[in-house]
Formats: C-alpha cells, sequence, structure tokens
C-alpha cells in the first residue's frame, strides 16, 4: 500500500494527515497521540472512524496540526482519518458518512463588528 493523504479542518483548525500500513502508531506533530492529545475524551474523538471499521492497528498515521484550539484539531484530524479510510477503501463510505464523520462542521467564529463588545452582544441602552 502506497502512502494516502487527506485533509480535515474544524474551525481554525487543519490536521494533513499521511497513512500508510502499520501497526496502529498516530504520531502527530512528531509527537504520540497520548502525548498530543492528554485528554482521553479527545483521544477517543480521535480514534473514532478506526474503531468503527475495526482497523485501529491497521495502518500507521502521521499527521501535521495547525491552529485553532484542541478540541477543534482533535475533530479536524478526525474528519481527516475518515476522508482517508475511504480513499483506501470507497465502500467503508456510508459506515462513516451515517456516524457523520464525512462531514465538514462549517461552523466559524463570526467576526467582532464595530461599536460593538462582541459579535452580536450590544452594550447597555440608556434612555437618559
Amino acid at each position: 500500500m502506497e502512502v494516502v493523504n487527506a485533509l480535515g479542518r474544524r474551525k481554525a483548525a487543519v490536521a494533513r494527515i499521511f497513512v500508510t500500513e502499520g501497526n496502529g502508531q498516530i504520531t502527530i506533530n512528531k509527537r504520540d497521540l497520548v502525548v498530543y492529545f492528554p485528554s482521553p475524551t479527545l483521544q477517543y474523538v480521535v480514534k473514532q472512524p478506526l474503531n468503527k471499521l475495526g482497523v485501529t492497528e491497521k495502518y500507521d498515521i502521521k499527521v501535521n496540526l495547525d491552529g485553532g484550539g484542541f478540541k477543534g484539531q482533535a475533530e479536524a484530524l478526525r474528519l481527516a482519518i475518515a476522508r482517508a479510510l475511504v480513499k483506501i477503501n470507497p465502500e467503508d463510505k456510508p459506515a462513516l458518512k451515517e456516524e457523520g464523520f464525512m462531514t465538514r462542521d462549517p461552523r466559524e467564529v463570526e467576526r467582532k463588528k464595530p461599536g460593538r463588545p462582541k459579535a452580536r452582544k450590544r452594550f447597555q441602552f440608556s434612555k437618559r
């Protein structure tokens, strides 16, 4: 099997991944998954597509993660892994799609507007 690459995005985070056959090693920015994401919840989020297809121990994944916070990065990585698995085996797409792993979450932070404290919040109105 050759190297399969894929891209995942979420909020401001971008995950570029390279998947090769191996024994389940996930390396993020030259660090191990457990070191990069100490939270078990985020490790679970990252591994969801692999667990769904039962291929956790089959592929080695090298990741370049950039931007955003840890939650956005974990979800960007999940999308990238799902896309790579579909490139490897297109028959897996319906199973991943029904779990929602193939959908790019389009929600982004709204920009701050002038004359307001935040995007939509307004300063307290004073009649007099």
